[in-house]
């Protein structure tokens, strides 16, 4: 089962992860063949934000403007057997440490 792990990063975070943190969790994924996909999103600085109102009117605005204390990272697509497994390799992910969080959500198939 595909699972994608959304990796948010504390703006508060006090112990952030190296880059050696990042390609030994990397190679892990990879060399256990569960590597579906994944990216690291360029700064946040770089996001736009797209609504679109009930009368059809677009807006666009620089920024996410979340209210929220955690920002979007990045993301892994992993193929695992279950949930647990999904669940060890999101504890194993260097932005589940020191104040960050990894959510786990299962890829929805609509082929099956």
């Amino acid at each position: 089962m595909k699972y994608m792990l959304l990796i948010n990063a504390g703006a508060d975070q006090d112990n952030r992860c190296t880059v050696e943190d990042w390609m030994a969790y990397d190679k892990a994924v990879k060399d256990a063949g569960i590597m579906v996909s994944g990216e690291s999103l360029a700064d946040l600085v770089t996001a736009t934000t797209v609504r679109v109102g009930s009368d059809g009117t677009r807006t666009v605005t620089d920024g996410p403007y979340a209210e929220t204390r955690e920002v979007l990272g990045g993301f892994y697509v992993i193929d695992v057997p279950d949930l647990d497994v999904a669940l060890d390799w999101a504890a194993r992910c260097p932005g589940s440490h020191g104040g960050g969080s990894v959510v786990v959500r299962p890829v929805a198939d609509f082929d099956a």
